[in-house]
């Protein structure tokens, strides 16, 4: 079985039945506020498994597992070899902290924010993709034509940190954007300790 599709049973495992059990989401989604005044850190973690309805589920799982799959199979093994697995499975993990660490200090006093969602992880691991292979082409149901995945990735960056400073809705997007931020540096990074391999040449020398 592989990674992506162990964590997209875990996840819908948790997610459909917290549709219906108000006291599981509230126990497990992120609230900064509960996490530090009664040290409940595996909120950090746990918010991840949870979603808002189906169609968030949906959304969300159907873009890791697109994005997941081709990072698992071929792009991070191309990179890694035989620790390729490891690393995917711990980029999701961190990821899944790290895109709420910003909110985790902007409202740890602020009893009223919650939120949930694998969100961050999903766009860790779409920026990890593009990382590797930058000029994959990307093609989402509300976009008519196919674009390349550096482009995509600017322009979802710029989208997300606008709507996050606008504070719009109720959706996470600071979470989209610095788990994608975190999805580019956590691969950046892996490949220059772990692959002696510079992401950043190869890009520059694929013009």
């Amino acid at each position: 079985m592989t990674i992506t599709f162990l964590i997209i049973l875990i996840t819908c495992a948790v997610s459909i039945p917290a549709f219906s059990k108000e006291h599981l989401r509230e126990d497990l989604l992120f609230w900064p506020y509960m996490i530090k005044g009664r040290k409940q850190y595996y909120r950090f973690i746990t918010n991840g498994v949870l979603h808002a309805d189906a169609m968030h589920l949906i959304f969300n799982m159907v873009s890791f597992y697109s994005f997941g799959i081709a990072l698992e199979s071929y792009l991070y093994k191309a990179v890694f070899g035989d620790m390729s697995r490891g690393l995917f499975a711990m980029l999701y993990i961190t990821a899944l902290i790290f895109a709420v660490l910003p909110d985790y200090f902007t409202y740890q006093n602020k009893s009223f924010y919650r939120s949930l969602g694998a969100s961050g992880a999903v766009s860790a691991v779409i920026f990890a993709a593009i990382t590797i292979q930058p000029k994959m082409p990307i093609q989402f149901f509300f976009i008519p034509f196919k674009i390349p995945g550096y482009i995509f990735g600017l322009c979802f960056l710029a989208l997300s940190a606008s709507l996050a400073k606008k504070g719009t809705g109720n959706i996470g997007h600071s979470a989209h954007f610095w788990g994608g931020v975190y999805g580019i540096l956590f691969t950046y990074v892996a490949a220059k300790i772990v692959a002696h391999v510079d992401l950043l040449q190869y890009f520059i020398q694929s013009f």
